[in-house]
């Protein structure tokens, strides 16, 4: 026997179940097929083919509590897999029961109709919409607001779910007012709702200009930086998420976050967390600096650098190293004195070696080549330069022989040390490509020598001078 088959005759004996004269039958019937489908997939569309769920629809508006929270689990189960399944469970006209069911006297009930939307509006935005078209969102809030916290916590994470996928959506979730309760709630002393609420915040705030300052408006700011703080990671993680999202809009947003204290206290979050949960945090940080040059001299006395470099050093995984590299690129790409704090920090090595090593995902090497480029083209800072003159790429060595060229003109200091350190040998031996940018810019270091030092440092000077002595006839009496 197939196991297709195994599972027809399953849903075939508990079908009728669903219809017994005795309640508690009925209840446990209902419990079993939530069960199976929420084990897998294809169990979940087994319930689908037997058509089981007009049967559970229709029961949520006659039946008593118990069983009201029975089948609002299956169909919880069912649509949690798929965009699929979830359509097939708003195609039986199971919204409209379980938006019924929000309004219920019973918290359990409340709980569990905010749950099965909850995992049909996560998959996609037009099944966000459909939700939303049953007018599940001002309920929702209203359970926010109910309480009991397991209701707060999926009433939050449902509106979360809806918000996700487009600005309209989020706009939907606005419209009734949920930033103001939302907001209120991002101290409570509950883990879990914590999680929930700074995400639906997050979702809100990601969308545009319009959406994040509503959110900021609310007052979340100095209030959400002590989650930075809290001992649950994920608290941490979702905190930083949320200021991300401000952030990354405008100048105006990120300074209201620097005079609110966010960098300083995003910056000690990185360093009291590891893996994924420093991921957020490093990128606002790099959105921040990315906006202005104030802006990145903030993440720069914030003592943001050594933190970003860290990460750099010490997280095993490409992607969390490509979004520091890129952090960095974005501190130091301003100014010289915004390369110069990046350059001191020994980062441009490391992320030469990142840049290079074939390990290295394709999106960490292109980050890492990037950030080289930006913070060398504004660095004046020459110590720093000068080891790039032996183990850079040509494509990188354009960049370096570029700020040497700038920099060696106007300062005698420098061009001393140029040649005391061996720079001035090096670039002798750099073969570029007559005409190249890279053979312009060491004709301009040249020029910045005597010929005869320039002469004395270039390959083979030492044979010519061997040979002059060989062939040198001395004056005899």
């Amino acid at each position: 026997m197939s196991q297709r088959q195994v599972l027809q005759g399953i849903m075939s004996l508990l079908r009728p179940l669903l219809l017994d004269v005795v309640p508690t039958i009925q209840q446990t019937a209902a419990l079993a097929l939530g069960r199976l489908a929420n084990y897998n997939d294809d169990l979940a569309e087994a319930v689908v083919k037997g058509d089981i769920l007009p049967q559970l629809v229709y029961s949520l508006a006659e039946q008593n509590c118990v069983y009201k929270k029975a089948a609002a689990f299956v169909l919880r189960a069912v649509g949690k897999h798929s965009p699929q399944l979830a359509q097939a469970t708003v195609d039986c006209g199971a919204l409209d029961s379980l938006v019924m069911c929000l309004e219920d006297f019973d918290p359990g009930v409340k709980e569990a109709a905010a749950w099965a939307l909850a995992y049909i509006a996560r998959h996609n935005a037009e099944l966000s919409q459909a939700v939303v078209d049953a007018g599940a969102v001002p309920l929702l809030v209203f359970c926010i607001q109910e309480p009991e916290i397991a209701l707060k916590r999926i009433a939050a994470s449902a509106l979360s779910d809806i918000s996700k996928h487009s600005p309209e959506l989020a706009q939907t979730v606005v419209d009734v007012g949920a930033i103001a309760h939302l907001a209120q709630m991002i101290l409570n002393p509950d883990e879990k709702l914590k999680h929930q609420v700074l995400s639906a915040l997050s979702h809100i705030a990601k969308h545009s200009v319009d959406l994040a300052e509503m959110v900021v408006e609310a007052e979340i700011f100095p209030v959400v930086l002590t989650c930075l703080k809290d001992k649950d990671e994920y608290v941490k993680k979702n905190a930083c998420t949320l200021i991300r999202e401000i952030a990354k809009h405008t100048p105006e947003l990120s300074q209201l976050i620097v005079n609110a204290g966010g960098v300083a206290a995003v910056i000690d979050c990185l360093e009291s967390c590891r893996g994924n949960i420093r991921l957020p945090g490093i990128m606002m940080l790099g959105y921040v600096a990315a906006h202005s040059e104030n802006l990145a001299m903030a993440v720069i006395i914030s003592k943001g650098v050594p933190q970003l470099s860290a990460c750099l050093s010490e997280e095993p995984e490409d992607h969390i190293k490509a979004a520091a590299a890129w952090a960095l690129g974005q501190v130091g790409r301003h100014t010289p004195e915004h390369a110069r704090a990046v350059a001191i920090t020994n980062v441009l090595p490391v992320l030469l070696a990142l840049y290079l090593s074939a390990e290295s995902s394709e999106d960490l090497q292109v980050k890492s080549k990037r950030a080289i480029k930006n913070i060398i083209q504004k660095c004046t800072y020459l110590p720093a330069l000068e080891p790039f003159l032996y183990d850079a790429p040509p494509n990188i060595l354009k960049y370096v022989a570029g700020q040497f060229s700038k920099v060696l003109p106007h300062d005698s200091k420098a061009r001393r040390l140029f040649v005391t350190s061996g720079g001035l040998k090096k670039i002798q031996e750099i073969k570029a490509e007559p005409g190249s940018l890279l053979q312009e810019y060491i004709n301009n270091i040249n020029s910045c020598y005597p010929e005869e030092i320039v002469r004395y440092y270039s390959p083979g000077y030492s044979d010519t001078l061997l040979q002059r002595v060989d062939s040198y006839q001395p004056l005899t009496n």
